[in-house]
């Protein structure tokens, strides 16, 4: 049987590079998208590469009745799913400094990233235990950078650290068949940062290439949190 993952924000940026490059490495891909245009744009190009796409799900994660329909379709259509990769989110306002960030920034970043990623997860680990599956989470470092920091989005990926380090624990703990773990990818050029591309930046080809051989790697990566680029100093 071959293996199944979902794949958040599949339909552009870092998400699409890991479904594309987990899809040559021999996964099914579900598309996990807010837009069914931007969806079926991707399973087109997916799929011209000879990969096997299962389809596409609608998840906003901003939206608690979106995830739980999400999770209800994917539990009837997609039983032999074993890997979630939570990649999508929002960049909140990287403009301002800490001082003048909007609370209501703070909120809606918060939303996406964390309540709704961890929601998700919630939702679909009933499912991933049966299967002994994985949870990848795509995030940035807790620790903070002082060449890089913006509040609502740092805030949010820190709390998605949390998560994902006391959910090793407790599967560790009570000898439950999940795995969860943690990657920053580094500083990469997406729609996310406005395609910034400073030096030290890769492509999305290059990041999602890494990825998909961190995940195939064979090994246990369980509450690892992982760099695959460390964000540096430019010169």
């Amino acid at each position: 049987m071959k293996k199944t993952v979902l794949v958040t924000g599949a339909n552009k940026g870092i998400g699409f590079g890991i479904a594309k490059h987990l899809g040559l490495s021999g996964w099914n891909i579900i598309v996990g998208a807010r837009h069914q245009e931007r969806a079926e744009a991707a399973i087109r190009e997916l799929k011209s590469l000879n990969i096997h796409v299962l389809g596409w799900v609608h998840i906003e994660l901003a939206d608690l009745s979106s995830i739980s329909e999400a999770s209800k379709v994917i539990n009837e259509k997609y039983p032999e799913l074993s890997l979630l990769v939570n990649n999508a989110g929002i960049p909140g306002d990287m403009s301002v400094d800490g001082q003048h960030t909007e609370l209501s920034d703070i909120k809606e970043t918060l939303d996406v990233n964390f309540i709704g990623t961890f929601a998700l997860t919630k939702s679909l680990m009933p499912l991933l235990e049966k299967n002994n599956g994985r949870i990848v989470n795509v995030t940035v470092p807790s620790e903070i950078s002082p060449y890089w920091h913006p509040l609502a989005y740092v805030t949010s990926k820190a709390a998605q650290n949390a998560m994902m380090g006391v959910m090793a624990m407790e599967f560790q703990q009570n000898d439950i068949p999940l795995e969860i773990f943690s990657v920053h990818p580094g500083p990469t050029t997406t729609d996310l940062n406005g395609n910034m591309a400073l030096p030290g930046f890769h492509d999305i080809e290059t990041v999602g290439k890494k990825m998909a051989e961190l995940i195939n790697d064979g090994n246990s990566h369980q509450g690892e949190f992982i760099e695959l680029y460390p964000i540096v100093k430019e010169d």
